[in-house]
């Protein structure tokens, strides 16, 4: 399966709570953190839900 790369790129703090435990779904937590991942529909809707915190890169 491909792969993605996810990068965090907005600060948890003062974001509900929800979108923090999606953070932690993907492996992320930390400012400029870079997670690799499988593409899949489950990820790309937790992608979606954050577009103001995490980036894909190439």
């Amino acid at each position: 399966m491909a792969k993605i790369k996810i990068k965090q790129i907005g600060s948890p703090i003062r974001r509900p709570e929800s979108q923090k435990k999606i953070l932690v779904g993907l492996g992320l937590g930390k400012m400029h953190k870079v997670v690799e991942i499988e593409d899949t529909a489950e990820v790309r809707g937790a992608i979606a839900k954050l577009p103001h915190m995490v980036a894909v890169i190439d």
